[in-house]
């Protein structure tokens, strides 16, 4: 049976019905709604609009729908695809199993409250799980670091060499990133954690059901303040949504580094077999399909925030039915999300460093460079005629194909009579990576700090 039936005499139009109908996806929400239901009861039956009998049945009726929703297969049958949506299905069910009484239920509450609350119920359980699922990855790649503590690479900006840094560095760098997203995540569930059930359709209710009462039974921090926001506000999964995009950019971020890292021409990472697959035509090959589909899937959920901010932009209050379409943008978030954690996780799980090509790699090319103009600076030359000293030097390395390391001190001192012995230690891997070593540097003193911090962190 329809919730809206009384004031139509014609059948809806079959076509229109499917389309209207939302069962199909937003039963993903059905127990979160039999939980709230069961507290809006309650609620009913301390203002004295049920007797506690009746609050009795409708509380022992919704818990054997939650039971049959439980079990495998139970929503899927047939006779319930033409249902409406979760709401519809929950009282059809509940009036099969207690009579008319079922129908009181729904006194001083519409679908408008009703969803949005079964809607923060559910995204509030959703957001504690993917916490769960961030920390994982957080801890693959702690354990990951922690293999290659002491392991240098070389650093990019541009895609170009830049400087050393330890492999420890560059995972920590993903950790500090999941580490914000984390605290996002937590502030929004803070805004989803208002109750506005109690609403009614847009405008409160004439019963006087006690909506304080209901937030501290449902564990909400507080309740809404204003009916008509209450009923059309989405900001809650928009927030959330855009939290999970910036996620989902940071393991693209990630899986492109992994990528180019994993490529012959870089060889500085080796993809196990649980992670890679190959080609169809060519027998060498060993696939990253794993990173490209976070990287891919990526576009998926900016596409999701894209549509959220696009449906809501001009909605008049309160209500509108465009509002129905949130729910597969949310529920296909959180499993993107969800999926791409785990795989990424897996991924940092089923990884070599190539240590001997990484250091090579970490002092060629001119890495050192910047070292070579520090040590200048040491010795009491500007940094700014420093700078433009060391680029000669590596312009005339470049035509002599040597690495800085290379000349001779008669070679350096053509450019400078500031360079003596001590400029090949200064210059060295070692001594690059170790002088990195205030807060926030690749130094391999600071990086183990930074790796036992992380470890507390979780």
């Amino acid at each position: 049976m329809n919730l809206w039936g009384g004031r139509f005499t014609g059948e809806t139009d079959k076509h229109f019905a499917a389309f209207n109908a939302s069962f199909r996806f937003d039963r993903r929400l059905i127990f979160a709604d039999l939980r709230a239901c069961a507290v809006h009861a309650r609620a009913l039956g301390r203002a004295g609009v049920l007797q506690q009998s009746e609050v009795a049945a409708i509380t022992e009726g919704l818990k054997k729908i939650g039971e049959m929703a439980a079990e495998p297969g139970f929503l899927d049958r047939p006779e319930f695809a033409a249902t409406e949506d979760v709401h519809s299905f929950i009282e059809s069910r509940l009036v099969e199993l207690i009579g008319q009484t079922g129908y009181k239920l729904h006194t001083a509450r519409s679908r408008n409250d009703q969803v949005a609350v079964a809607t923060r119920l559910f995204l509030r359980e959703e957001i504690a799980a993917l916490d769960d699922v961030m920390r994982d990855t957080q801890r693959a790649i702690i354990e990951l670091a922690e293999r290659y503590a002491a392991d240098p690479l070389p650093g990019y900006t541009h895609l170009q060499k830049a400087q050393p840094v330890l492999f420890a560095h560059f995972l920590l760098a993903y950790f500090q990133m999941l580490s914000r997203d984390r605290a996002r995540m937590a502030d929004v569930k803070m805004r989803v954690n208002v109750l506005p059930l109690g609403s009614g359709a847009l405008a409160g209710t004439n019963f006087p059901v006690d909506r304080e009462w209901m937030a501290a039974e449902l564990g909400f921090d507080s309740v809404t303040r204003n009916s008509l926001d209450a009923v059309s506000d989405r900001d809650y999964i928009i927030e959330f949504v855009n939290a999970s995009a910036m996620t989902m950019m940071h393991l693209s971020r990630l899986a492109e580094d992994l990528i180019i890292y994993s490529t012959q021409e870089f060889g500085f990472i080796k993809l196990g077999d649980a992670i890679s697959t190959g080609s169809s035509l060519m027998p060498q090959k060993k696939n990253p399909d794993s990173l490209e589909l976070i990287r891919g899937k990526s576009a998926r959920v900016f596409g999701h925030l894209t549509a959220a901010l696009t449906m809501t932009k001009g909605l008049p209050l309160a209500y509108n039915k465009d509002l129905q379409e949130d729910k597969e943008a949310l529920f296909d978030t959180i499993d993107t999300l969800t999926d791409s954690l785990r795989v990424t996780a897996t991924v940092l799980r089923n990884i070599e460093l190539n240590r001997d090509h990484a250091r090579a790699a970490a002092i060629s090319d001119y890495t050192n460079a910047t070292d070579l103009a520090d040590y200048l600076v040491r010795k009491g030359l500007e940094f700014r005629k420093a700078h433009e000293v060391i680029g000669r030097i590596v312009v005339y390395a470049i035509e002599q194909g040597k690495e800085l390391a290379e000349l001779t001190i008669d070679e350096c001192r053509r450019f400078s009579p500031l360079f003596d012995e001590d400029i090949f230690e200064a210059i060295s891997l070692e001594s690059s990576l170790a002088g990195k070593k205030q807060t926030g540097g690749t130094a391999p003193e600071h990086v183990r700090q930074e790796l036992a911090k992380a470890k507390a962190d979780l």
